[in-house]
């Protein structure tokens, strides 16, 4: 079963997200920061990444730059889902090596295309 994995520090985000992933037969697993996603991302190597933006500690941004610059995590898709909307965020985030740049509140429909998109290529 592809899993999922959702890096969010707002517990309500994180699981109106997995509410939608579950629904759509998708495993999930949650961290609710950077360095936690990274670690658990090193030892689960789920099949994509959902990862927030302002989170404490380290932020979406850098978690991701490490993560799709590290040989063992690089090949895992990361989609970045923030309120961040400006346009310079989203530039930055795809500059980290993000795939795809959604904001919240992110509409269902949308999301499953830009995942199940990820998980193709």
């Amino acid at each position: 079963m592809t899993q999922i994995m959702i890096i969010d520090d707002s517990p309500t985000d994180a699981h109106r997200l997995q509410q939608i992933l579950q629904k759509n037969g998708y495993q999930t697993l949650t961290a609710a920061n950077g360095d936690e996603g990274i670690e658990y991302a090193r030892r689960e190597k789920p099949d994509l990444i959902l990862m927030d933006v302002v989170m404490p500690g380290l932020n979406g941004f850098q978690a991701t730059r490490e993560l799709t610059s590290d040989p063992e995590t690089a090949s895992i898709p990361v989609i970045i889902v923030t309120r961040k909307d400006q346009k310079v965020d989203r530039v930055w985030g795809l500059r980290q090596g993000a795939r795809e740049y959604l904001t919240k509140p992110v509409n269902e429909a949308d999301l499953m295309d830009r995942i199940n998109a990820a998980l193709a290529s």
